[in-house]
Order: structure tokens, then sequence, then C-alpha cells
């Protein structure tokens, strides 16, 4: 690991959970422990110190694992959260547009991240995103957007939800991307049905396939490859379009009506 880089790791948890672990000089930056356990286990084996815990959203398969980190701290940490929703450990609330320091400073764990929001899946969801902390950037995105696919609309709209994409979608393209959880082989089988003619989702079909038989993660995905075949942020495409219209039985009115006729077949499919 260059030592100027920091190094970026899914931890596994629950059936398809990933809890991302940003870790440099000793130092750790955790982004939606759901479960304690496997970052206490890397805790201790590496020799890491917590520094700070990010939160996206209040599910519990993503807050459940804060108490036991804070009591095994044994010091108060910073625990960054979106404001309107009930989270009790947040003690940064965070509305989204904020940027944040994290990290101490003059140390080799030090990012700068600027908060966006995005609601949709849940009303106050954040992603957290740094331009600077790997070549490439990164976004932690929480269950908004997925390897292929978006999160449910469990209490926002879907044209929050299409906001939401929009906003992470003009990220630059090299964006590397964090997301909450292993879903991607199963979102692609869904996003060729909608684009059966898209080559990118055939061919990025069967890397995953490969890629999840070798017991491997495919994250992180990019803003340019979701581009290319997330059909939840493709409502401009015609086969995407054309999907909705089947859905329907017309025409969409709009990209939000495209978006929301996709996400609606998604459900169930």
């Amino acid at each position: 690991m260059n030592k100027n880089i920091p190094e970026i790791l899914g931890l596994q948890a629950f059936n398809d959970n990933y809890i991302w672990l940003i870790r440099n000089g000793g130092q750790a930056i955790v982004v939606d422990p759901g479960d304690a356990a496997p970052v206490l286990h890397h805790l201790s084996a590496s020799g890491d110190r917590l520094c700070a815990i990010l939160l996206t959203h209040h599910h519990p398969d993503h807050v459940a694992g804060v108490p036991g980190l804070l009591a095994a701290a044994g010091t108060t940490l910073p625990v960054y959260g979106p404001s309107i929703e009930n989270i009790a450990t947040v003690n940064h609330p965070l509305a989204g547009s904020e940027r944040i320091s994290v990290g101490t400073p003059n140390s080799e764990l030090h990012a700068e991240f600027q908060v966006i929001n995005i609601p949709g899946h849940t009303r106050g969801h954040i992603a957290y995103y740094s331009a600077a902390i790997v070549p490439d950037g990164a976004v932690f995105c929480g269950d908004t957007l997925f390897g292929g696919g978006c999160g449910r609309l469990f209490e926002g709209t879907a044209a929050q939800m299409q906001a939401s994409l929009n906003t992470l979608g003009v990220l630059p393209a090299p964006t590397q991307v964090f997301c909450g959880h292993e879903y991607t082989q199963a979102n692609l089988r869904f996003a060729g049905a909608v684009e059966p003619n898209n080559l990118a989702i055939a061919r990025r079909s069967e890397t995953v396939a490969q890629t999840r038989a070798a017991l491997r993660s495919t994250l992180p995905s990019s803003i340019g490859i979701e581009l290319e075949t997330n059909p939840f942020l493709r409502w401009d495409s015609a086969e995407v379009i054309a999907a909705a219209t089947q859905r329907l039985g017309r025409a969409p009115a709009s990209r939000v009506e495209t978006f929301a006729a996709i996400r609606e077949w998604k459900n169930s499919f």
C-alpha cells in the first residue's frame, strides 16, 4: 500500500452488506457499520485505530454496529450522519451540501468529503464524495445507487430518487462507486431485460458472473460504468423509454415517469 494513498476495504457483513473501511497510517474511517464484529476483527488484526464513522442512512444493517464500535473505542468518536433521520449515535448531523474534514489533521489519513443529499431510499439519505481520497475519486452512496441498480423507494418519491441518481450521475465518470450491497449480478439480469440490445450490459454481465463465481466482489464500480449499464441512470435511452412505455401502456410523460415505471417493474422482477 502506498502510504500516501488510503486503502479502501470492503468488509462483508450479513448476507450481502459491505462495510467500507478507509485506512492509512494505522488509522481507519468506517462507512455504514451495520455490524461491529467485522470492523473489530479488522482493527484487532491490523492494529488500525478507528478515528471516525460515516453513516449514509438509518437502516439497521448500516448503523447497528455503531454502539459496539464506540464502546470498544473507549472514547468519543465523530459519527457523521443525516440530520433528519433518527440515529441516536450521530454527533455530527449533516443535511447535505456540507464539506467535512475527517481524520486527524497532518496524519496520513485525512480526507475531505463533500456531503450530497440523495433522498429517495430514505428521506434523509446522504452520500460522501471525495475527489482525492483515491486517484479517481470515490463516492460512498449507501443504498441509493447500486452496481447496475438503485435502492427501493421506502420513504421518498420517484422524483426524489431520480433527482438523487442524476446528482450522482454527473460526478466525474472515473469516480469509484462504493455502495452498500452486493446486488450487481441480480441487478444486471434486470438491466438486460430492460435493454436487451445493450452490449455494454451483456459484457458487464459476463464479467460479473465470472467475478462472483470466483467469490470476489463486483465493487467498486464507477460512475462511467453505471451510466453505460444501469437502467436507473439511463432514462433517456430509447430502449428504457420503450420498456417504460410497455409497462405503462402509453409513452411516459417525463424522465421521472420513465424512471418510476422501471423502478416499479424491478420491484416484482
